[in-house]
């Protein structure tokens, strides 16, 4: 039994058979960010630590805009 595989088993995958599975995540991925940047943007004004959120939303791929939207959203002052 094989306990230890290199990379020359990389070339064996076949990428393209994966691609259904990877581009819907990727998709949801994107919209998410896209979605919470709109909101932050919107809602700037009110919201704390814009430029931090923005950061947390752009390079922490899909976790960064759910934390923005179950922690973040409640950044806003009370009017």
């Amino acid at each position: 039994m094989r306990m230890h595989y290199g990379w020359n088993e990389l070339k064996e995958i076949d990428f393209m058979s994966l691609l259904p599975v990877i581009l819907p995540v990727i998709a949801v991925g994107m919209i998410l960010i896209l979605i919470a940047l709109m909101d932050l943007y919107k809602h700037r004004k009110t919201r704390k630590n814009v430029l931090l959120w923005s950061l947390t939303i752009i390079f922490v791929n899909t976790f960064g805009p759910i934390l923005y939207f179950v922690i973040g959203r409640k950044d806003q002052e009370k009017i």
